[in-house]
């Protein structure tokens, strides 16, 4: 499926789910909805305008998923991950995909060593706990799928070892949907494995101004945040293991992803791993809502990010989109996708 870039009026701007009454209280340091807020706000100084790429970003993190961002050159792509991994204290790579990547550029070689005539493992720079794989779609095939096993499994083999990376472990991938010369496209089973495909359109008129003037020395320079230390995106990750699911929401999350195969405008629908993932990334929006359980708002608020990378459109459908005039399928894909969302009772 070719990939798309949201637009002005389709880029969605709320957050994934509003806060509950009853989160914890904003002194709390290590409360999930503080730890968001902080996040947010950290980013926001440098990249104005993405405070909902930022809050689907702290979602991935909790849960260790990975994620694509997509969108044209020059809306701060890399910039914003710079930003958020920042605020993070979690080690740091990044990669740059080019055409004449080898896959030892990503996961490493082994060398030999003239000192103690040994071989040894020179680790790549995926050995990372936030891995920016920029211009992902301008490297090979090849290359591309060194990062599967790394994605699925959280290791790599080289030379027939296997080798763990560190916990968290994301990927964080970036690719611009419009130059499509000298790109290959990332294959299906590459993007199954993406907890969220974010589709980043232009920012609003308000948030350009602002940038400019930021970067004109208009505006004050902001305060650096403290980092999230490690045992705080621990602590994440627990409260999403503990959030309560009940049998109602199960099936709702599993009737969306099934009826994406009955839909006859869409040529292939969601897999068993959109479910699983579906699920953990509603268990993360509730934990930021400050809840323990899951509400179908909460589902709603992931189901396209997690949804929209894992169908693919029926061709003439495609078709009729751009001979329209249309030079996005995101609305098209929301169209459809919210069409079986509100087709489909929520539980109470």
């Amino acid at each position: 499926m070719k990939s798309t870039t949201a637009t002005p009026e389709t880029r969605p701007t709320t957050a994934p789910n509003a806060p509950d009454p009853r989160a914890a209280p904003s002194g709390d340091p290590h409360a999930p909805v503080t730890i968001l807020n902080q996040l947010t706000a950290a980013v926001g100084e440098s990249v104005i305008g993405y405070d909902r790429v930022v809050q689907l970003l702290a979602v991935a993190l909790s849960v260790e998923g990975h994620v694509l961002l997509e969108g044209v050159p020059g809306i701060a792509k890399t910039l914003l991950v710079r930003r958020f991994a920042a605020t993070l204290s979690l080690t740091f790579k990044r990669i740059q995909f080019t055409p004449d990547m080898l896959p030892s550029d990503i996961v490493g070689t082994v060398i030999l060593n003239p000192t103690s005539r040994e071989f040894e493992f020179r680790r790549g720079p995926v050995f990372a706990n936030v891995v920016l794989a920029d211009e992902i779609n301008r490297a090979p095939p090849k290359v591309q799928s060194a990062l599967l096993e790394a994605m699925q499994e959280r290791q790599v083999t080289v030379d027939g070892v296997g080798y763990a990376l560190p916990r968290p472990f994301m990927v964080i991938a970036t690719q611009n949907p419009i130059e499509q010369e000298g790109t290959y496209p990332l294959p299906e089973a590459e993007l199954d494995r993406l907890l969220f495909r974010i589709l980043m359109g232009y920012p609003g008129e308000a948030d350009e101004r602002k940038i400019i003037e930021r970067h004109a020395g208009l505006l004050p320079a902001g305060t650096e945040a403290p980092p999230i230390d490690v045992a705080s995106v621990e602590r994440l990750r627990e409260a999403v293991a503990g959030v309560r699911l009940t049998p109602e929401l199960l099936n709702y999350v599993v009737s969306i992803v099934r009826s994406t195969r009955d839909d006859p405008q869409i040529l292939m629908g969601a897999s068993p791993r959109a479910a699983v993932q579906f699920v953990r990334a509603a268990k993360a929006a509730a934990v930021f809502a400050g809840r323990d359980f899951v509400t179908p708002g909460d589902a709603k608020s992931v189901a396209f990010e997690v949804m929209n990378h894992r169908i693919v459109l029926q061709p003439d459908l495609i078709a009729r989109q751009y001979v329209s005039g249309k030079t996005t399928l995101e609305p098209l894909l929301r169209q459809v996708l919210e069409k079986r969302i509100n087709q489909l009772p929520a539980p109470r």
